[in-house]
This record gives structure tokens, C-alpha cells and sequence, in this order.
């Protein structure tokens, strides 16, 4: 049976051709949705896999205009690569963009959310610009037809999950846990009672943080419409980072439960 899942992964990690391969292979692999992170010298949820990631990608080069092109080549925007990434020959999938409020704000809100519609990006997850404090990036969203994606951690005040589903998102991304991404998240009642009640909402939610295994994958699933998996892929191609193709969809296959 196949599983929904939303793979993250970074542009320019190891280099631009490698992560245009981890691209095609996730698809390939049955991801459901891609969600690219542009890379940011001071991350505030990134566990040292995907930091290290980052890190790399900045060093290949990467800048936001870089960005966009890749964002544009997996999406059938143009770009050098036009054809070659997440939607050749399998149909695109849903790309959702995130990165950090100091590289969105410092770019300006609206033309961040402009140029994201323009290379083909289907929603933004900023994770430190909170609905309450969004530097205008909700108005620009919905202006703008893009969704963007509100953040919210298991353990947060009934309060503060109002506030969130006040905002009329698609799509809610629920923390499994609280602090950084990457290590092992258990999948108990706790935090399933926290998905369930975001999914009552009536938004899609999107479920993280230390999610690497199917048996985790389908508990997530249980109560969410899509798991999210980031670090686990990061180590993948780290193991295979000259051919990473076969390493990163043997994994999204395995997840997705299309093998």
C-alpha cells in the first residue's frame, strides 16, 4: 500500500547535477510532495545532517537566484535542467518551498512570493515567521495564490493551535517533537493526539520532524495526510554523494511503499 510522503531536500547539496538527481529519484520513488529548503547560514530548526547540508550547498555557490533556477528546472519553469527533474515523465508533484524568515525578509516578502509562483512553487514554510508575527508573508500568500504553511510544535497551548487554524491554511506543519529536526522521533499517543487535533481542523497536515522508517511513516499516517522525512535522505546522499540516485530512491520506495 502506498504511503504519503513529503521528501525534503536541499538544492546544490552535494552539487547542483547530484541534487537534480535527488530530485528525479524521489519522485521516481513515490514522494508525493518535494519540499526544497534554500539554504541559510543561521537555520534555527536544522538537526547537523541537514546543517551540514546547507553548509555544503552554500559553499557549491548556492544563492537565491540560484534558487529559483533550480526550483524552475524541477518544475517544467525553464531553467538549465528543464525536463530533467521532479516531473519528468512521472508527472509533477507539489513543490513547496522553505527557508528562514532573515533570507525571505532581507529578499523583501512580496518578491520572494512573487518570484516562488513565477518558478512553479506550490506553498512556503518559513518556520520562524509565526502567524502572529509574519512580517505580512499570509497576505502576501494569499494575494499571491501561493499557499503558505504555518509551523507548529506538539505541546503548543490549545490557545496557540486556535491561532493557527484561524488563518484558513491548506496545510498545517505539525513538529512531532519539540527543538531540532533529524533524531529519532517516537510516534505515541502524545503526539498522534496532537496531529488528530490539527487534522480536525479540516487543514492538510504535514507531519515531521525525525521520521525515517515506514513503520513510522504509516503511524504518522494514521493521522496526517503526509509525513515529512529530511534527514534520513541527507544521509543517504552523504553516503553515495557522486551517484546518489540509486541510495535516494531505493529509500523513498521503501517509505512510500511503492517497492
Amino acid at each position: 500500500m502506498s504511503r504519503t510522503i513529503m521528501a525534503h531536500m536541499i538544492p546544490y547539496y552535494p552539487t547542483y547535477d547530484a541534487s537534480v538527481q535527488v530530485a528525479r529519484a524521489l519522485v521516481d520513488g513515490g514522494a508525493a510532495y518535494l519540499e526544497v529548503q534554500f539554504p541559510y547560514s543561521d537555520p534555527t530548526a536544522d538537526g547537523p545532517a541537514i546543517q551540514a547540508a546547507c553548509a555544503g550547498a552554500l559553499d557549491q555557490g548556492f544563492r537565491i537566484a540560484q534558487g529559483w533556477e533550480f526550483v524552475r528546472s524541477i518544475s517544467g519553469r525553464g531553467g538549465t535542467s528543464q525536463g530533467a527533474g521532479a516531473g519528468a515523465g512521472h508527472g509533477a508533484v507539489p513543490i513547496f518551498l522553505m527557508s528562514y524568515a532573515g533570507l525571505v525578509y532581507a529578499y523583501g516578502i512580496d518578491r520572494f512570493v512573487d518570484d516562488a509562483v513565477a518558478a512553479g512553487v506550490a506553498g512556503l514554510i518559513v518556520p520562524d515567521l509565526p502567524v502572529d508575527s509574519d512580517e505580512g508573508l499570509f497576505a502576501a500568500g494569499r494575494r499571491a495564490g501561493l499557499s503558505v504553511v504555518p509551523v507548529i510544535s506538539m505541546g503548543a497551548e490549545e490557545e496557540r493551535i486556535r491561532l493557527v487554524e484561524g488563518v484558513g491554511a491548506d496545510y498545517i506543519y505539525a513538529s512531532l517533537r519539540r527543538g531540532i529536526t533529524g533524531s529519532h522521533t517516537e510516534i505515541g499517543e502524545e503526539n498522534s493526539a496532537f496531529v488528530q487535533r490539527l487534522t480536525d481542523s479540516g487543514a492538510r497536515v504535514l507531519a515531521g520532524f525525525g521520521i525515517a522508517t515506514a513503520e513510522q511513516v504509516s503511524a504518522v499516517l494514521k493521522h496526517a495526510h503526509a509525513a515529512v522525512v529530511g534527514s534520513a535522505f541527507v544521509r543517504a546522499i552523504a553516503h553515495a554523494p557522486d551517484d546518489p540516485y540509486p541510495a535516494v530512491h531505493a529509500l523513498a520506495a521503501e517509505l512510500s511503499g511503492i517497492e
